[in-house]
């Protein structure tokens, strides 16, 4: 008996139709983000229950243990993750790959990255989008721009390939564990979409989309609209605005949440487990996952507890990265390691601890627990003044490894080259150090991770016994 029809013989017909609802739920959430890119050429087939346009893995029919679900088949030598205990917050890093390399014939680059987290203890979610062209380091390679992690995991044959790599760098650069990933293909998105009868978006300002093929553009105008697949997938890959990709992330997170209201509202019901055959013969090609069935069926019903208003949706933007060069010439985004911590604890605060937020709101113990190795430098005219202030940072447990002088200034400052958003904060309200005397020089080979210069204005200004 297959794990489908163990549900349908244990549970009443309302109940079964919920069941089918909130796993096609889970899977739209999933979709949506990414649905526009298309992996064809990567994805492999979804072995989730035994509907018509659906292939059948041989090695689950008959019965089965319940500790043994079906299985959506991953990329080759990808680990299966730990089973989901249903109580621990769990990620899922959802990607898009691009087009435009799948065309040319290449290996692909990521396109898109979305970083979705559930926080079931306290019925929380959050979406982070992180922008395809941020400077980071890469395991096992050199620094480049995160798209690039995805092409280098396959074209090294990396274990656990594109995907795991993609998933080791982005763990690296938040901080944060992730279970599991998902991709989709851009024909998935669109058919979703049209199975839902559209999505309402509300379009801020008037804005020109081509849906796919040739002499169609369209120029929506401000104001609600309802737009089928094709326009929907046209939305959300628009890049013409003024803000770019920040803007086209924003409208992504637009149409993942107008799905999520869509789906939920009760006349779709009815709707979705009458075609549930066409959906899922319309899925099964387009998905690409590690999550096995029953961890999709249980995060599905915690899915549908999270009310909106607690659903935080973020976008590493400008405000958390400069804009620079690369050695060879291209554009990238440098990211803000301090800044972009704290927008991830904004995300992350609640439930199972991924960093020191989860601690206390007490700034000190935060910044102890960063640990940041600490120069201090006196540029004062008081002699001694790094000495004396060096000794009193270390009883309070901060860090200092080294006192020393450096050229006169009348008005201190930090200088910041680690992620240590909570340090770097406790230290220049103390010190009171303006924004604009704060330089943020983000080096992880740097030997100090924060430079303190102490200028006059700490001389008659601090807290020292």
């Amino acid at each position: 008996m297959s794990f489908f029809e163990k549900i349908k013989t244990k549970l009443p017909e309302d109940r079964r139709t919920r069941i089918i609802l909130v796993i096609f739920l889970v899977i739209s959430i999933i979709g949506a983000i990414t649905g526009f890119f298309f992996v064809r050429n990567l994805v492999t087939s979804m072995t989730i229950v035994d509907l018509p346009g659906v292939p059948i893995n041989e090695s689950v029919s008959g019965d089965q243990p319940d500790n043994k679900p079906t299985s959506i088949v991953p990329v080759a030598n990808m680990p299966m993750p730990e089973p989901w205990d249903g109580i621990s917050r769990v990620n899922i890093l959802v990607m898009g790959l691009d087009y435009r390399d799948w065309e040319a014939g290449e290996i692909p680059r990521t396109d898109t990255m979305i970083l979705f987290t559930l926080d079931p203890l306290n019925s929380t979610a959050g979406i982070v989008s992180i922008p395809r062209d941020l400077w980071v380091s890469i395991p096992g390679f050199e620094y480049a721009k995160i798209n690039t992690a995805y092409y280098l995991g396959e074209a090294y044959k990396i274990p656990g390939g594109g995907a795991q790599l993609a998933q080791r760098t982005v763990e690296e650069l938040l901080g944060v564990p992730i279970h599991y990933y998902a991709q989709v293909d851009f024909q998935a998105f669109i058919s979703v979409i049209d199975h839902i009868g559209g999505v309402e978006i509300d379009v801020p300002e008037e804005i020109v989309i081509d849906p796919l093929g040739k002499h169609n553009t369209i120029i929506l105008p401000p104001g609600t609209v309802t737009l089928p697949g094709d326009q929907a997938l046209a939305y959300a890959r628009a890049r013409s605005t003024e803000g770019g990709d920040f803007d086209r992330a924003n409208r992504q997170q637009q149409i993942i949440l107008a799905m999520r209201d869509r789906i939920l509202k009760f006349d779709m019901m009815p709707k979705l487990v009458a075609n549930a055959n066409l959906i899922y013969a319309d899925l099964s090609a387009g998905i690409n996952t590690n999550l096995s069935v029953e961890q999709a069926i249980r995060l599905a019903l915690k899915v549908l507890e999270v009310p909106r208003e607690e659903i935080d949706h973020v976008i590493i933007d400008n405000e958390y990265v400069s804009l620079a060069k690369s050695s060879d010439g291209l554009d990238i985004l440098k990211p803000l390691p301090d800044k972009i911590r704290l927008l991830r604890d904004e995300v992350f605060s609640d439930g199972i601890a991924v960093g020191p937020s989860s601690v206390a709101d007490d700034l000190l113990e935060l910044a102890k627990l960063e640990s940041a190795s600490i120069s201090v430098r006196n540029a004062s005219s008081v002699s001694g003044l790094a000495v004396t202030t060096a000794e009193y940072f270390r009883s309070l447990g901060l860090n200092v490894v080294e006192e020393t002088n450096a050229d006169y200034t009348v008005y201190s400052q930090i200088f910041l080259y680690g992620s240590k958003p909570y340090t770097l904060r406790y230290l220049s309200e103390m010190i009171s150090i303006s924004s604009t005397r704060i330089f943020n020089r983000y080096d992880p080979n740097a030997q100090f991770e924060i430079i303190v210069i102490l200028g006059d204005d700490w001389v008659s200004n601090n807290p020292m016994p």
